[in-house]
């Protein structure tokens, strides 16, 4: 998850969802000695707990919060909240090839 696809996501996710995303997390994650994507100087299991605790209703209300929490965990939401990123493809070119002439 980029910080730009986390910030959009953080203006309408509500808190059942952070919820499973949270819970997603949890379950699945089976390195937290993993670099933060918040924060390079510490790491997954350390924003765990950093951002874990943040997880109550009043705190909600901050979007910077908010943003962080699905930047690190954004990964674990569920498929329909997720940003689709378009992949461009590249348009194949026909290649003339003659083998070299050594005079």
């Amino acid at each position: 998850m980029n910080k730009t696809n986390a910030r959009k996501i953080a203006e309408t996710i509500n808190f059942s969802e952070l919820s499973v995303m949270f819970a997603s997390a949890k379950a699945n994650i089976t390195d937290w000695t993993q670099i933060s994507a918040v924060n390079n100087s510490m790491s997954k299991g350390t924003a765990w707990n950093i951002l874990y605790k943040g997880l109550k209703p009043e705190i909600m209300l901050q979007p910077c919060a908010l943003k962080n929490m699905i930047w690190e965990f954004g990964d674990h939401l569920p498929e329909h909240l997720k940003i689709k990123i378009q992949v461009k493809t590249k348009v194949s070119t026909a290649i003339t090839h003659q083998e070299p002439i050594f005079d």
